[in-house]
């Protein structure tokens, strides 16, 4: 018997354009879920179900080891079609065993943790129901259109610490046997049971404002609760990071590079909180030197060195008195690997080399080489 987690995410979200994959809180939204799956013991497989070209890139880009992508039939992506529709598709695609626990993870609830899934699954473990969903007690008082009072007795207001508050749906996740969905057709049947999770998760995104809220409630409860990484210095590569790594000349065959204003400006702000920066790139120009003279860095290294970019920011380090952990390098290519393997924050654009992409732990940033990806990370960072 197995435990599949199943993340439905379509491509055609209306009121947020491909929300799933939107960075929320510096990664993807849909990550969010994912990764807190993937450190749960109790989950065997995490099946993301998309319909998106951008997503199956976005999720496939990731080092996940127990998650993969399945591509829901367009019949089952579009507007008007259930949760459950796609639910029973996967099902019967994959013929998953009728004695299989299969847990419908909302992308929509990034505040999920890990511990969440553990407990609820070790709730419906013990046998005492045929199905779980989870909820949020909601201390509001609600009222009938009649203009009676449906929780509450207006006479004697309660006071909050006496009050029992109503049980609503939060809609982050949901766990069933595979038999008995496909016998109701519907993520819940038989009976149910309630695991109730924090009140700062009651929130879904559906639109902008509700984005807004679940950011700055992810950094207050999930977030803060995180081991700070402390960064004393931050180093980027050039071509293909600070730059789109094209190579232009002109007619006289001078070389030029475009660089992004927006990454001039994060160098400035990471300046002012007093994180060091430098830049070290493996050619050696003189358009280099100059943007570096712009930016202000501290560090600025061209050329191929022995030991190559690890050993010269080894020696950086040195001079600062700092470990490599307290690292931030950004680069895209093979020779950028060994540096980003070693240090403590790592992340590559968008278009980086495949194999960058693959390396554990790595930020995937949205935005492509000298489309803005530095300024993306450096907002992360700070």
């Amino acid at each position: 018997m197995k435990t599949i987690a199943f993340i439905p995410v379509r491509g055609g979200s209306k009121s947020i354009p491909l929300k799933n994959i939107k960075p929320f809180c510096g990664k993807p939204l849909v990550c969010w879920n994912i990764e807190a799956l993937e450190d749960c013991p109790e989950v065997d497989e995490v099946i993301v179900a998309t319909d998106s070209d951008k997503i199956e890139r976005v999720v496939t880009s990731q080092s996940y080891k127990k998650t993969k992508v399945y591509r829901r039939s367009a019949e089952n992506a579009c507007d008007t079609a259930s949760t459950e529709s796609v639910m029973l598709e996967y099902i019967h695609y994959a013929q998953l065993p009728s004695d299989d626990i299969f847990m419908l993870v909302q992308a929509t609830s990034p505040l999920t943790e890990t511990v969440h899934f553990t407990e609820a699954l070790t709730v419906y473990g013990k046998g005492e129901y045929d199905s779980i969903l989870t909820c949020v007690r909601n201390y509001r008082f609600f009222w009938n259109e009649d203009g009676t009072s449906m929780n509450y007795d207006y006479r004697n207001r309660p006071r909050r610490q006496n009050f029992s508050g109503m049980l609503m749906e939060n809609g982050a996740f949901y766990i069933n046997k595979v038999r008995n969905i496909l016998e109701s057709g519907n993520r819940l049947s038989g009976h149910i049971g309630i695991y109730e999770m924090p009140e700062y998760t009651a929130t879904e995104i559906d639109e902008p404002d509700d984005w807004v809220v679940l950011e700055n409630l992810m950094r207050k409860h999930v977030l803060s609760k995180r081991k700070e990484v402390k960064i004393s210095l931050f180093l980027c590569d050039v071509d293909g990071t600070l730059t789109d790594g094209g190579m232009y000349y002109s007619e006289n065959g001078d070389e030029l590079k475009k660089f992004n204003t927006r990454d001039g400006m994060g160098f400035q702000l990471l300046r002012e909180v007093g994180i060091k920066t430098g830049i070290i790139t493996s050619e050696n120009t003189k358009i280099v030197e100059n943007r570096a003279k712009k930016l202000k860095v501290d560090f600025l290294y061209q050329g191929k060195r022995d030991g190559g970019k690890l050993a010269v920011t080894k020696d950086i380090c040195e001079q600062l008195g700092i470990t490599l952990d307290e690292v931030a390098y950004i680069g895209d290519d093979i020779n950028c690997m060994e540096l980003l393997e070693a240090v403590g924050v790592k992340a590559c654009p968008a278009d980086a080399y495949e194999e960058v992409k693959a390396i554990p732990d790595i930020h995937i940033m949205t935005r492509k080489g000298g489309d803005g990806c530095v300024r993306e990370f450096i907002n992360h960072i700070l």
